[in-house]
This record gives C-alpha cells, sequence and structure tokens, in this order.
C-alpha cells in the first residue's frame, strides 16, 4: 500500500523548496512532485540526518536504546566506531553492537576498530589484529577502517598499521582519521597514506591545514569536546569538505538534541540553508557509501519532517518508509538488550594507592573543560589543594594490579570522589577524589556492580551500573539520562565546576590526545609518546 505526505520538499540538490507530494512504495520513494495541496504548509520534508563519527558505547546506553532517541531528532543513521567495546571484548564485541543494531530500524553502520588497544602503554580487555581486520572488512555491515588514532605508526611506517590500512583499500572502504594538532607536512604524510577525515580539529588553522592535504573535517560538538565555534568559520567556506559529529554524547544530552541541533545552530549563524543540511546528511552518505535515502526518486525513503524551519523542530522522521517517530516519541520497540562483559578485578584497599615517597613537587595533569587535550604542571606538595590538584587513580579492570597514581588539577571538587569504567580507551576503572578515603569507596563500588559510574562523600555512595560492558546501561533512554543526571548534580554539589565531570574524566586516560594522561601503568606524556615520573 502507498503512502502519501504533503509538505515543503528541501531539495537539496537542486537547491529549491517547493510544495509537494511524496509518494512511498515499500521502502523506497516511488515519487516526490509539486503539488498545491501543500502550499501553505508549514512541515518540511528534508533528508534524514547522520551522525558521521560517533562511539554508540559513550551514549552510556544500548544501540537499541540509542536508536530511540536519535529518531527523535531526525537521524536515521549513524557512522559508529564501535572502539570502546572492542577495546573491552574485541572482535566479539564488535559483533555485538551489530547483531543489536539489527534489532531496530535505525542504520547502525559500524566501522572495523583500527587501534585495539590504542596504544601498548595501557591494559586492555582485548587487541585487534590486522589480521581480525581484514576478516571484519569482509562483512558488509563493516562500512570503513575506524579512525586511525596511531598516527605516529603512520608517520613512522609501523608494518602493522599499514596491514590495517590495506585491507580497508582492498575492500574499497575509506578510512578514519584522529590526529589531534597534526599540521603541515606530518598532516600531508597522515593523509597520503590514504586516511580521509578528522574529527579531532580544534583551531581552524589546523583543519585548514588537513584540509588542504586531502581530508575532510568532521566538526565535533559532543559531551566533552566542544569543536564548533572554533571550526563554524568553515561554513562560509569550505562545505564540501565538512560532516558534523558528535564522538561522545552522554545520554542527558542526547535526550535533548542530536545532528538537529548543528543544523538549527548553523541556521543562526547564517550559514547556507542547502550546505548545512548536505553537511548533516548527503556528505557522510556519499563518504561513508552509506544504504541511506537522500530524498530523491527510487532512494530509500529515510527523510525527516521538520515543523517551522525557524523553529526547527523534527516531528517525523521515517526509515524504509516507516514512520519510526513522531512528535518526540519513537515508534517502534526493541527486545531487552544482551548482557555482555569483561570485567575481573578485586576490591581495593586505601593502603593501595598511598604514595608511599615523600615528593616535594609532582607533575600534574591540568584538565579543560569542553576539551580532551590536557596540558601540565609542576605542582609543590604542600599547594596541591591550594591548586585545586586532587590525587587520581587508574586501576585495571581485567587483572589484579597495582593502582597507578597520578595528580590532576581542574575538577575543582571540595569534597568526596567519583569513579568510572568509561575510561577512553582501555576503560579501566578510573577515579580522582578529595582523599583517599573517598576515592577506594568509590572504586570498590563500581568494582561491586562491574562496571558503571559512582560518587562518594562520606557515608554515601551512589552509583549508575552499566552491566554492557561496562560501558552501556540496559535501562531505557529516559531512565538512563535521568540517573546520569542524579550523579552528574551530586558531583557538581560537591564543587565540580566542570559542564561534564564524568565525561571529562573519562578522557584523562586517553594516551593518544596530549598532553599528559594517566594509564593503568603510570604516567604518560602524548607528545612525546613516552612514559614521564611522577616528579622531576
Amino acid at each position: 500500500m502507498e503512502k502519501i505526505i504533503f509538505g515543503n520538499i528541501v531539495d537539496v540538490h537542486r537547491r529549491i523548496i517547493y510544495p509537494g507530494k511524496l509518494t512511498i512504495a515499500g521502502k523506497h520513494i516511488k515519487d516526490i512532485r509539486y503539488d498545491e495541496e501543500a502550499k501553505g504548509s508549514d512541515k518540511y520534508i528534508m533528508p534524514g540526518f547522520v551522525d558521521a563519527h560517533i562511539h554508540i558505547e559513550s551514549s552510556m546506553l544500548s544501540p537499541t536504546e540509542f536508536a530511540k532517541i536519535a529518531v527523535r531528532h531526525g537521524t536515521v543513521a549513524t557512522v559508529s566506531d564501535p572502539h570502546e567495546i572492542a577495546n573491552v571484548l574485541g572482535v566479539e564485541g564488535v559483533n555485538y553492537m551489530i547483531e543489536e543494531g539489527k534489532k531496530t530500524p535505525f542504520k547502525f553502520n559500524y566501522g572495523a576498530p583500527s587501534c585495539v588497544p590504542a596504544t601498548d602503554f595501557e591494559t586492555s580487555g582485548a587487541r585487534i589484529t590486522s589480521k581480525d581486520i581484514k576478516n571484519l572488512m569482509i562483512k558488509n555491515e563493516i562500512k570503513y577502517l575506524a579512525e586511525m588514532m596511531n598516527w605516529p605508526g603512520v608517520l613512522n611506517n609501523d608494518e602493522e598499521v599499514y596491514k590495517k590500512i590495506q585491507a580497508a583499500k582492498e575492500s574499497n572502504k575509506p578510512i578514519d582519521g584522529h590526529a589531534p594538532g597534526l599540521k603541515g607536512k606530518d598532516a600531508e604524510k597522515y593523509a597520503s597514506a590514504g586516511i580521509s577525515t578528522d574529527h579531532e580539529c580544534v583551531e581552524l588553522d589546523e583543519a585548514l591545514d588537513k584540509i588542504n592535504a586531502g581530508m575532510k573535517i568532521l566538526i565535533r560538538e559532543g559531551s566533552a569536546a566542544k569543536n564548533y565555534e572554533a571550526l563554524s568559520p568553515l561554513l562560509k567556506s569550505h562545505t564540501e569538505q565538512l560532516m558534523f559529529c558528535t564522538d561522545d554524547s552522554h545520554p542527558h544530552e542526547l535526550i535533548n538534541g542530536h545532528i538537529d541541533r548543528f543544523i538549527k545552530r548553523s541556521f543562526d549563524i547564517g550559514a547556507d540553508l542547502f550546505e548545512v543540511i548536505k553537511i548533516a546528511s548527503i556528505y557522510p552518505i556519499n563518504h561513508y557509501n552509506l544504504d541511506v535515502g537522500q530524498l530523491r526518486k527510487g532512494d530509500f525513503a529515510d527523510f525527516v519532517v521538520i515543523e517551522s524551519m525557524t523553529r526547527f523542530k523534527p516531528v517525523a522522521t521515517y526509515i524504509n518508509g516507516e514512520k519510526v517517530a513522531e512528535n518526540g516519541r519513537e515508534l517502534f520497540t526493541t527486545p531487552a538488550p544482551t548482557l555482555i562483559n569483561n570485567f575481573n578485578c578485586s576490591h581495593k584497599m586505601v593502603e593501595e594507592i598511598q604514595v608511599s615517597v615523600k615528593y616535594k613537587k609532582v607533575r600534574t595533569i591540568v584538565a579543560h573543560d569542553g576539551q580532551l587535550i590536557t596540558s601540565s604542571e609542576i605542582i609543590d606538595t604542600s599547594q596541591l589543594r591550594q591548586q585545586d590538584a586532587l590525587k587520581m587513580v587508574v586501576i585495571n579492570r581485567y587483572n589484579d594490579a597495582p593502582p597507578s597514581i597520578g595528580y590532576i588539577k581542574g575538577f575543582g571538587l571540595k569534597e568526596g570522589a567519583i569513579a568510572s569504567t568509561v575510561a577512553h580507551d582501555c576503560h579501566n576503572i578510573i577515579a580522582v577524589g578529595v582523599n583517599d578515603e573517598e576515592i577506594i569507596k568509590a572504586v570498590n563500588e563500581v568494582i561491586r556492580t562491574k562496571g558503571g559510574i559512582a560518587v562518594s562523600n562520606i557515608d554515601e555512595v551512589t552509583s549508575f551500573p552499566l552491566p554492557i560492558a561496562g560501558l552501556m546501561s540496559n535501562l531505557s533512554g529516559e531512565v538512563a539520562a535521568e540517573k546520569y543526571n542524579e550523579l552528574l548534580e551530586i558531583a557538581k554539589s560537591l564543587g565540580s565546576t566542570l559542564h561534564d565531570p564524568y565525561m571529562t574524566l573519562s578522557f584523562m586516560a586517553l594516551l593518544v590526545i596530549p598532553a599528559l594522561k594517566l594509564s593503568d601503568k603510570g604516567l604518560f606524556d602524548g607528545q612525546k609518546f613516552e612514559f614521564v615520573s611522577l616528579t622531576d
């Protein structure tokens, strides 16, 4: 049976908007044409939105629950890197995400994680080899080689790195990049290896360098890293080289908006309407060769209906001809997600995180709100609290091992501690707090739940369990967002001034982002790519 939808057709290919009628037959658009009956409508029909780079795991939602939230905002597809769960469970984790995604009408497009582990300077739960990548690339569900974080390996002609790149080339699938701060000749060599995108630019000149090297830039606005403002001038000059992505978005923010937020924000600064919509839909579809419709006759009927181009409110989303969301509610149900995990460590004692040597000064990580990049300071140990420097620990969650200890500035906690098993990239336990007792209470709570986030303060410990790989909840999106918000508010009540202290914490073990980070094996300089001592 055919379906007829009336509204203003936003034809981004011909750059026109006209009152029209869209006819759907099965999964496809049978016809699109001008129709007087649609005149005066406040509804606008446009291609469905695509998140060009996201880790579904970072939403803390299962793929099925993520899909339910995303479709409410007009998103019909994602380019999803299962890198996070792969670091916990390897190829088994990648296959888990593929199978869970099939339980929904949503179009998940997964990549083969290229860097598991991202470095050899930390302990992961699994390893994905070039042979594994070759086998993954054969799968139709795998659309690309996911972010090549090991940019030193690319620049230094690492044999294993280039085997992974070659596997993608042989499959004729694109290769995603991840190279924060890379410019000039280094950016040119990185791009010349066949790497086609980057989502790590925080400055305009870096993005222009990479565009000039032949790469496409993904403008990112997630829960931790927010680069839209710095890169927005590209919306007036280099639109065909752009895509939008969230990368890492926690549930409380995903509830309130997804790619639709980028579009509204871009309209507000005067960017070209048709180009903005292309950036949010057409360009990622073409770049990754996705089976997603572009609002043309014969295409899959994947589109969104917007109420008022000024308010830009998605009111209906269609995937493969079926209405999957209407007026802020998804229209499909899914079975409960399967639980899967890899967690094997014992409760910890306060004595294990005490510093046995009395240092006069310590090398301290400095966190910056809204950025993944950190800086470094040497701080007198007698001035740690005055300088807002707190103890931070990272603990191997896959085997019992001595905790790694460091210090961090910028969290602002005046009381208590927070802990999490969402700690990019290997997802060991990471915690920061005002004293050892509070840190250990928070750590032991996430060990008790075998993954999750926690906050402790005096006699009270509150947690949000993440039973799927220690990364994702099995709760609905609304309940997960509510629970996350609860812990967020507690952390802020303890003094944290960060926009999202848990998201910031999750990146303090991410060694491939400079300058100074902490892994379960020690303090790491991401610029020199080597361990450094806690003190000079």
